[in-house]
């Protein structure tokens, strides 16, 4: 859409919202039709170096103001998904590939596979919250992070984003140790967990998942807010977007463009162009001829 179109992490956006990794996106057909419906990009789900069956259900929670999810990464593998990436590049928009490992090693022969497969960028699974030795355990260490971030970079011809956590106790930290990459998204889910009164257990069946949605969007934007003004570093805003007021919230905040998830869950697809039609109208209305002049503009 004219106006809105962004230059983020590295890559050409004819519209600044991406769909977010871990919705919709295991299969290329999905993804195609959310890029035709208005998306400007897509994350893939995260891919392992082997498929994963993901937990057993109960895996999802609907809490008030979002979901509880623990799926487990469940995926097909890298060896398996080259065909669901070229059926969603048919859009001719950038899909993203997103991958998890536990080893910097790991890293780079995905990071690689994903290059051979086409994608426009990559985005490191830093931050998932449930699932052991992979995502935030990996991304809470400064010193992994860094090496990771710094080897790809070194190696790989297309930009690398880094997807943290908002489960650490120093996001800038974190965020300084991933500074190499060409975006830092932020967020990831938060830690969180239901209680089934009635069975007297945890709901899910790995009794802690992560929180998205409306209830993580001032999280997500405090801290999209605190690494911009802190550090300077191009970010990718995620966590609660579901109206072109928050995506816009974000832009303000510090980011270039934006993810969405969760809102799929309410609002279905067509989420991406009501967004859109809010941002142009609201620049429209203000003279503003580019995102980019408001990128940052409530930091103080």
């Amino acid at each position: 859409m004219s106006g809105i179109s962004v230059k983020a992490g590295g890559i050409s956006l004819e519209t600044p919202g991406i769909l977010a990794s871990g919705i919709l996106d295991e299969n290329g057909y999905t993804m195609k039709r959310i890029l035709q419906e208005g998306a400007g990009g897509a994350v893939t789900k995260s891919i392992g170096m082997e498929e994963r069956p993901g937990y057993v259900p109960p895996v999802v929670f609907e809490a008030h103001g979002g979901i509880i999810n623990a799926m487990g990464l469940p995926n097909p593998g890298i060896d398996n998904f080259g065909d669901e990436i070229s059926k969603a590049k048919e859009s001719s928009k950038p899909v993203i590939g997103s991958i998890f490992a536990s080893t910097p090693e790991q890293f780079m022969k995905l990071a690689e596979r994903m290059v051979d497969y086409g994608v426009s960028a990559i985005e490191l699974n830093l931050s998932c919250p449930h699932v052991r030795g992979f995502g935030a355990e990996v991304g809470s260490d400064p010193v992994l992070v860094k090496e990771i971030v710094k080897n790809l970079k070194g190696s790989i011809s297309i930009p690398i984003w880094s997807k943290l956590s908002p489960n650490v106790t120093d996001i800038l930290s974190i965020a300084s140790a991933a500074s190499d990459s060409d975006a830092i998204v932020l967020i990831n889910t938060v830690r969180a967990m239901a209680i089934d009164i009635y069975a007297r257990m945890p709901v899910l069946t790995n009794t802690y998942g992560g929180l998205s949605g409306r209830a993580v969007k001032p999280i997500g934007l405090r801290l999209v807010y605190e690494v911009k003004k802190e550090l300077g570093l191009e970010i990718i805003g995620v966590g609660g977007i579901s109206t072109w007021v928050d995506a816009m919230e974000y832009v303000m905040a510090g980011a270039s463009a934006f993810q969405v998830g969760t809102a799929l869950w309410n609002h279905g697809r067509s989420v991406f162009n009501e967004i859109n039609e809010g941002l142009a109208s609201f620049m429209n209305e203000h003279n503003i001829k580019s995102l980019a002049e408001l990128r940052g503009v409530a930091i103080r």
